[in-house]
C-alpha cells in the first residue's frame, strides 16, 4: 500500500464553520423551520452531484490539455487552484493517474480525510470501518463488490489519504469519447471513479 505522511494522520476536530454549520442545522430542526430528510436529501445530492463536479472539471481539463495533465501529475495542489478550487481539505493534493496497468484505489484508514473541494463530502460508505480495514486488505475483492473486475495483469495502488495530504484517482478517459467537448467530458466524471472504486461513464451511443 502505498501511504502518505503518516504523522498526524488522526480525527481532526470540527473547523468553526462546521461545528457553526451542526449548531444552525439543530436549532432549524427542533423549531420546525427544517425536516431530517430533506437535510439528508440536500447532503446526499452536494456528496453524489454538485461537490464532484470541481474534480469532474479537473479530470475532464486533464484528459484534453496534456500541459495540464503534467502539472497536476505534477503538482496536484497548484494545478487543481489553477481553476479556482482550493481551500481547507484540500491544501495539499496529490493526483494518481490509472491507466492500461495501474488502477488506483483510495482510502483513509484511521478516519475519513478526504479532498473537500474537489470531491466535496466523503460518502458514508467511505467512512465505515468496514471499507478502510477491507481496502487494503482485499482491494479487489472491495472493487468488485462496487462492480468493478480488473484483468488479474492489472496492478491495484491502495493510496491512504492523511491530514496531511490528500489523493484523487485521474481516471481513465472511456473509449468512444474522441470529439467530446471538455463540459461533455465532465459529465463522464463519477466521484467514484476519482475515488477508484469506478470507473468513468461511457459516453452515449447517438440514436
Amino acid at each position: 500500500m502505498k501511504k502518505g505522511n503518516a504523522h498526524g494522520h488522526h480525527p481532526q476536530p470540527l473547523p468553526d464553520v462546521a461545528l457553526r454549520v451542526k449548531a444552525l442545522e439543530a436549532l432549524l430542526l427542533s423549531k420546525g423551520l427544517i425536516a431530517t430528510d430533506a437535510v439528508e436529501k440536500v447532503a446526499e445530492v452536494y456528496e453524489k452531484e454538485i461537490g464532484p463536479l470541481n474534480g469532474a472539471k479537473v479530470v475532464a481539463r486533464a484528459w484534453v490539455d496534456p500541459a495540464y495533465k503534467e502539472r497536476l501529475l505534477k503538482d496536484a495542489t497548484a494545478a487543481i487552484a489553477e481553476l479556482g478550487f482550493s481551500g481547507m481539505q484540500g491544501e495539499h493534493m496529490v493526483v494518481v493517474e490509472n491507466t492500461e496497468k495501474v488502477h488506483n484505489m483510495i482510502v483513509c484508514t484511521l478516519c475519513s480525510c478526504y479532498p473537500w473541494p474537489v470531491l466535496g463530502l466523503p460518502p458514508v460508505w467511505y467512512k465505515s470501518p468496514a471499507y478502510r480495514a477491507r481496502a487494503v486488505i482485499e482491494p479487489r475483492t472491495v472493487l468488485r463488490e462496487f462492480g468493478l473486475e480488473l484483468e488479474d495483469s492489472v496492478e491495484v495502488r491502495v493510496w491512504d489519504s492523511s491530514a496531511e495530504l490528500r489523493y484523487m484517482v485521474l481516471p481513465r478517459r472511456p473509449p468512444g469519447s474522441q470529439g467530446m467537448t471538455e463540459q461533455q467530458l465532465a459529465r463522464l466524471v463519477t466521484r467514484d471513479s476519482m475515488i477508484g472504486v469506478g470507473e468513468a461513464k461511457a459516453p452515449r451511443k447517438a440514436r
